[in-house]
């Protein structure tokens, strides 16, 4: 390293786990012109046909770039290409791109950037961030889209023999499909979260990953060494000799640790004093299921059926749906299965023209979740029927979100009867006794769950959202996303009143969300009486292990101070004490 070269640390969002470090290879992405002009009516058959080619071109390059990730990565990563194709069979983005061009008479590369952009501009929006990071699929489709009709180079994606870090503002899902594995050491990002297509890539291949680093592929160049820390999002441009001993000491200590969690997440999860405590997982399809059950979950505490709907041709039927739901409960036997109905609404702009919905000023309070199953029955029934009959081949139980009081529960559970009645005419097996619960995710709900127990076998706290809507916090707004307080005295509270109503009525209660996978907040949510948290797979070993590092009634006194406490930093600065105390004991 060049000694005139000064250390210097940048802090981004860790994305995929690990530590490596080695020479900068800058990703630049190609500037394309964009030409725009005025045509004469008489240009747009033209034009038409141009457009149609190019769509048809785009479509043959994506295929192969699929085909070509399918088998060096493997078909779940190039099922990413498979939203690229859609995006070029979207009859509302076309349409929308030639009427843009009949409207201003231009050419169809200003058209198809002009729509490309207000397509990008609205997913950049969405509050979701899974849904959010589809931006770069469709600014990715587009580029390659504009290429062929400008005829302008994309880039050939070559990157250097030696063994590099990758550096760059976006990784786009064709860029990752040049990235050669063999030769790559690590993944860094100007932009991005962990749900995007650099993470899905560094994670398939186990390679370290810090994304939304700002400006940084502005600050190094070739012939800078960067250190990439995957777990806590630190990156170090030209680390010293005794930066990288020290991080070479602290990746044996991360893969030693990772080995005994691991070893730890085969057993029972209860704590020292032998009280049990479920730890479910979150998922987003079937395939996922399997992952859970290695990693020794206890049950599925949210599978979220959205995916089913989003990037459709059309909706799914009531048998693709049911084979869905089937093959996660045969896959987790007799662990419950907790099944949450379509919870779409206005900000899921492409499937909510599917679904015929419109864009929303204010989606998060709108037309969404059970509010609109409720006004959309026949669609509502569909997936109660698939439901229902999955029920027969596993411990399945059905999940309503967004209920904001019992009307509306009462509402529902007349339509599962329906349901129910239909299926049985029609002699079709199904559980008759299949429970049904509310997500408590709106304050309304929260104050008054007492008056949601009898409608009711189960709550489960969507802590994403409760927080967001008793705090009137929106997490993607820089200026307040700092009073996103989870350990707030407000919350804590709200936690204790839906945790006391349940009990009062007899109904379990669990947690889902950032909040039930966060290790730190695990014991104040056992101490308040939760006994079931929902998490991403990825989390349960860390969360595993708290509680089995813990007495019950360590849990309840942190929950007796949280709820005397009246600053939420004081109940966080506590809880870090606790869990930092249990960690070390690891090392």
């Amino acid at each position: 390293m060049d000694s005139k070269r000064e250390e210097k640390e940048y802090q981004g969002i860790a994305a995929s786990p690990g530590i490596a470090h080695g020479p900068v290879s800058l990703l630049r992405e190609t500037e394309l012109s964009i030409p725009k002009y005025k045509i004469e009516s008489d240009r747009l058959e033209d034009e038409n046909i141009r457009f149609e080619n190019a769509l048809l071109s785009t479509r043959k390059q994506i295929q192969a770039i699929r085909d070509q990730v399918e088998t060096s990565l493997g078909e779940d990563e190039a099922r990413i290409f498979d939203a690229h194709l859609l995006v070029l069979e979207d009859q509302a983005l076309i349409d929308e791109t030639i009427r843009e061009m009949k409207s201003d008479l231009v050419n169809v590369e200003s058209a198809v950037w002009t729509v490309g952009n207000r397509y990008i501009e609205a997913f950049g929006q969405i509050d979701d961030e899974y849904l959010r990071e589809r931006a770069s699929d469709i600014r990715d489709v587009m580029r390659r889209l504009l290429s062929n009709l400008t005829g302008e180079s994309l880039g050939d994606g070559d990157r250097p023999d030696d063994k590099h870090v990758i550096v760059a503002h976006e990784i786009s899902p064709s860029d990752s499909a040049c990235i050669d594995k063999d030769h790559l050491l690590g993944l860094v990002t100007d932009i991005g979260g962990k749900t995007g297509h650099t993470v899905i890539v560094a994670r398939s291949m186990n390679i370290p990953a810090v994304v939304g680093l700002g400006d940084l592929s502005k600050k190094v160049s070739p012939g800078d060494v960067i250190l990439v820390d995957g777990y806590e999002g630190n990156v170090i441009v030209n680390p010293s000799d005794s930066t990288i001993f020290r991080y070479g000491k602290l990746k044996d200590e991360h893969i030693t640790l990772e080995k005994r969690m691991l070893a730890l997440s085969k057993d029972v999860s209860q704590t020292k004093d032998g009280h049990k405590i479920r730890l479910m997982a979150n998922i987003e399809s079937e395939k996922e299921a399997k992952r859970a059950l290695e990693i020794g979950a206890d049950g599925i505490g949210l599978f979220r059926t959205e995916y089913l709907f989003l990037n459709v041709r059309k909706l799914p039927s009531e048998e693709e749906q049911y084979l869905a739901y089937r093959e996660v409960a045969e896959t987790m036997g007799d662990l419950p299965v907790v099944i949450r109905t379509l919870d779409l609404g206005g900000d899921k702009i492409s499937t909510a023209r599917a679904l015929g919905m419109h864009h929303e000023s204010n989606p998060f309070l709108g037309y969404r979740a059970i509010r609109y199953c409720l006004d959309n029955v026949e669609l509502f029934n569909t997936q109660l029927r698939a439901l229902l009959r999955s029920s027969v081949h596993g411990n399945v139980r059905i999940m309503y979100p967004m209920i904001s009081g019992a009307p509306e529960l009462i509402q529902a559970n007349e339509c599962l009867q329906s349901a129910k009645e239909q299926l049985r005419d029609e002699g079709i097996a199904f559980n008759d006794d299949i429970e049904v619960g509310s997500m408590i995710e709106i304050p309304s709900a929260a104050v008054a769950s007492d008056t949601l127990v009898e409608g009711s076998s189960f709550f489960s706290i969507g802590s994403n959202d409760l927080i967001q809507y008793l705090m009137a916090v929106d997490r993607l707004n820089d200026r307040v996303a700092h009073l996103y307080e989870p350990t707030h005295p407000s919350v804590v509270r709200t936690l204790k009143m839906v945790v006391d109503a349940a009990r009062k009525g007899e109904i379990d209660v669990s947690i889902c969300g950032e909040t039930a996978g966060d290790p730190v907040m695990v014991p104040l949510l056992i101490g308040l009486g939760i006994e079931s948290l929902s998490m991403s797979p990825s989390l349960l070993p860390n969360a595993k292990y708290v509680v089995q590092s813990m007495e019950l009634q360590e849990a309840k006194d942190l929950a007796a101070m949280a709820l005397q406490e009246t600053d939420g930093s004081v109940i966080l600065e506590k809880l870090t004490e606790f869990y930092d105390a249990r960690m070390a004991s690891l090392y």
